[in-house]
């Protein structure tokens, strides 16, 4: 691919007893060979596990140094190396970044502008902070899928003094993740879902934020939904009409 002059690359690699890939890596093994490049657009996100060798993984700051000198559009990278210096995750991107796909966005999130994304996967093995939600809720602003996978309960579980907004969502999976995310995005007063059509949720979690479907179904964010999935199924109890009128 010597004659390339544009080029767009998401990858998502797994290494083992190896360490992140970063600049020095992607210049000297990639693309000092393509001379005719003069776009390079970007989205990297290495995983690592070290099991029979130590390698002590590089810090963002590390992954940051690696890009200078060598022609790099702007770059933005986050590193989560969490519990062990041994096993970690590095994610690295070209600004703007260019793509409508972001996969597994955990706490160590940056924040930035995404204004192209339109599907999102967030994934994270600790609780998070609903200040997170906001963030993304301002940084993703066209976000059409969205997708939750956290099991732990929520950090300092509290209501939001301003709504969450994502006037675009049409996609809500949470089926796999803590009643207390179900809870923030599923009630009108902390979360605003004008759009919403689909919603993937487990039934527990759903029968948990409605008590046992006894709450005021006004509370809930389910009145455009056209379509709902849980793996479990269940018996539709004689008002799930109220909650879900388009069902």
């Amino acid at each position: 691919m010597i004659n390339l002059k544009e080029l767009q690359l998401y990858l998502a690699a797994g290494r083992f007893d190896s360490t992140f890939i970063d600049g020095i890596q992607l210049y000297d093994q990639f693309l000092i060979y393509m001379t005719e490049l003069n776009k390079f657009t970007f989205y990297i996100k290495t995983f690592v596990f070290n099991d029979n060798i130590k390698v002590e993984l590089p810090s963002n700051e590390d992954i940051q140094r690696s890009f200078l000198g060598r022609g790099y559009q702007p770059v933005a990278s986050y590193v989560n190396s969490e519990p062990s210096i041994w096993h970690g995750e590095c994610n690295m991107y070209s600004l703007p970044y260019d793509f409508e796909c972001y996969i597994d966005l955990d706490h160590t999130f940056q924040g930035g502008t995404f204004h192209k994304v339109r599907q999102l996967k967030m994934r994270d093995k600790v609780s998070v902070k609903y200040e997170l939600f906001k963030i993304i809720s301002h940084d993703f602003p066209f976000l059409e899928f969205l997708t939750i996978k956290i099991i732990h309960q929520m950090q300092e579980k509290q209501h939001p003094s301003t709504l969450i907004t994502f006037p675009y969502l049409i996609f809500l999976d949470i089926e796999f993740t803590h009643v207390d995310y179900v809870e923030l995005f599923l009630l009108r007063k902390t979360t605003y879902l004008p759009r919403l059509l689909k919603l993937c949720i487990d039934h527990q979690s759903l029968t948990i934020i409605t008590n046992n479907f006894t709450n005021d179904a006004i509370y809930f964010n389910f009145g455009t939904v056209k379509s709902l999935d849980s793996y479990q199924s269940f018996v539709r109890p004689e008002n799930f009409h109220q909650y879900f009128p388009l069902l």
